[in-house]
Formats: C-alpha cells, structure tokens, sequence
C-alpha cells in the first residue's frame, strides 16, 4: 500500500500544461484589448478638464479684474502661464498658471457690437489632444458660462 503511494506522488505532474497556459494568455489579451482603448479615453478627458479648468480661473481673473477697473487687457502666453495686463502705468499683471505648456489663451474678447466689460466678454482657449482633437477650442462666456470642448 504505502509503496503504490509513493509511486503516485512520483508520478504527480508538476506545473502547468501547454493548454493551461494559453489560454491564460489569451484572457490577458482580451482585458488588455479592452482596458487600453479605455484608459486612452481618459487621459484625453483629463486633458480637456485641464483646459475647463485654466479657462474658469481666467474667468475668475477677469471677472474679479473688471469689478475696479474699465480698461481692456491683453493677453500673454508664456510657457508656464498666462498673462494679463492693460497697459496702465502701475498696474500689476495678472498671471494665472497654466496647466499644460500647450495650451494657447486667445484674445479676450466681446459679441459683437458690444463692449468687453465685466458682464460681456468671452476667453477662449485652444488645445490639443483632448476628445475633440488638435485645435479644438474651450470658452468662458460672462452671460452663458462654460462651453465645449468643440473641433476645430
């Protein structure tokens, strides 16, 4: 009895067989093939959130900006921020950060036949590789809010 045992546990196969082991592989293609497609999508929502973000502290800015003053500002993209000033002697620039170098802030402007004032003007922000694809556009209205992003 105890011999039949032994040869038994001799004779045991050790490991995994060829079967096993493909279509352990296969499983890890097909999550794989499903997660991947998945994860992209986010990191191109991501890049569109950023962009909502930067153009809604702009707003702030510009908002809080036209509360004392009257004065157009001109708008300045540098690599790691935005700036804003309006020509007035003495007058401290606005610098709101950016939060991708890629990111372009264009001219603040007005519907038209109207005035940019702290209750009508529009910031609009050009990016690249978010849903929407390169050049697509975020704005800021003062009357309607947020909007996009929208294609080029």
């Amino acid at each position: 009895m105890i011999a039949r045992l032994r040869k038994a546990q001799e004779q045991k196969d050790q490991g995994f067989t060829l079967i096993e082991l493909l279509v352990v592989i296969i499983i890890i293609g097909i999550l794989s093939a499903i997660a991947i497609p998945v994860f992209m999508n986010q990191s191109r929502k991501a890049v569109d959130q950023a962009a909502q973000a930067d153009v809604s502290a702009i707003a702030k800015q510009v908002a809080t900006y036209y509360i004392d003053n009257d004065a157009a500002l001109t708008v300045t993209n540098n690599a790691s921020n935005y700036t804003l000033t309006n020509g007035v002697t003495g007058f401290d620039p606005i610098v709101v950060a950016k939060s991708n170098d890629a990111f372009t802030l264009g001219p603040i402007t007005a519907a038209s036949g109207t005035v940019v004032d702290g209750t009508n003007y529009v910031v609009t922000l050009t990016f690249s590789g978010g849903t929407e694809g390169a050049g697509a556009t975020i704005s800021y209205s003062a009357q309607n809010g947020i909007s996009g992003p929208t294609a080029p």
